[in-house]
């Protein structure tokens, strides 16, 4: 048998049952006596039972009253729990924020800044999913995710944080003095980073473009930063890693610079999420944070 009947029309007899009376469920419910009496009767109706027994001064259940209550009470309960958690998501500044970011990004530039975040809020937990491949983020249900490059997330709003700028180098022992064009970059052992196969250069004085895609003598192939620059500081070839990582490595005479006055187009940082509108609080908290230190 299909029972036809609300979850407000429950939520009306368990209060009643509760309150011990129907005017004293009327008032913490703030609804009419009249609606809540009319409710209660349209659930016994569609029962068929009387679960109530009513007069001038009492309310008393009865047998099959009794055996709904007691099986249907805890129910609201749970939900009234779970609206205060639910409650405490959007005004506290707890509970966890799942993050999703490229490898070396994360954990060269953002690590540092969610580390300090952490710090500063100890009952926020960051759940963080680093990955070189553009996963579905709200399959994922990321929360936050950070892309560089264009990104296809339709729905998400998008805040530019930086530019990451690609330079070429070599390990500091090797002769690059021949290289002078990006057209004599052609035939140098290299070393590849996916998805940076093609490098997409521009003067940094005059403005000109060109594109170099390595085609022979690669030497080897990898997916991450981290390998990429010490393969090139080892002397495997030549490579196209970015400045924040080359920098301290040509600081310190583990790296040359190639071509100094090439570099890439610069490919924007972005950091996402949904409407901040129905967002709980820690992603507020975080996302501010975020804007802040980048801003700086």
């Amino acid at each position: 048998m299909k029972f036809n009947y609300s979850l407000d029309d429950m939520r009306s007899f368990c209060a009643v049952v509760r309150y011990g009376s129907f005017r004293q469920a009327s008032i913490m419910l703030d609804m009419p006596l009249s609606t809540l009496s009319r409710r209660v009767a349209k659930l016994e109706a569609d029962l068929a039972l009387r679960l109530l027994n009513r007069d001038a001064h009492r309310v008393q259940l009865t047998h099959a009253g009794q055996q709904y209550y007691k099986s249907s009470a805890h129910l609201f309960d749970e939900l009234e729990n779970v609206a205060c958690c639910l409650l405490q998501d959007k005004n506290e500044a707890k509970g966890t924020i799942r993050i999703s970011a490229p490898v070396n990004f994360g954990s060269d530039i953002l690590a540092p800044h969610f580390n300090a975040f952490l710090k500063q809020y100890p009952d926020i937990h960051l759940d963080l999913r680093l990955s070189n491949q553009t996963i579905d983020i709200d399959a994922q249900a990321i929360d936050v995710a950070f892309r560089i490059g264009e990104h296809s997330a339709n729905h998400w709003i998008g805040r530019q944080l930086t530019n990451i700028r690609f330079i070429i180098c070599a390990a500091s022992d090797i002769d690059v003095s021949d290289i002078q064009t990006p057209n004599d970059l052609a035939g140098y052992p290299t070393v590849l980073c996916t998805p940076m196969s093609t490098w997409h250069l521009q003067h940094r004085i005059t403005g000109e473009v060109q594109t170099h895609q390595p085609t022979n003598n690669i030497r080897l192939k990898v997916d991450n930063i981290s390998l990429l620059t010490g393969a090139i500081a080892d002397g495997i070839g030549l490579g196209f890693i970015p400045d924040y990582d080359a920098q301290p490595l040509i600081t310190s005479g583990g790296l040359q610079q190639v071509l100094p006055d090439w570099n890439n187009q610069p490919r924007g940082c972005q950091m996402l999420y949904r409407d901040r509108d129905n967002m709980p609080h820690r992603m507020h908290l975080l996302i501010d944070f975020i804007l802040k230190r980048f801003g700086k």
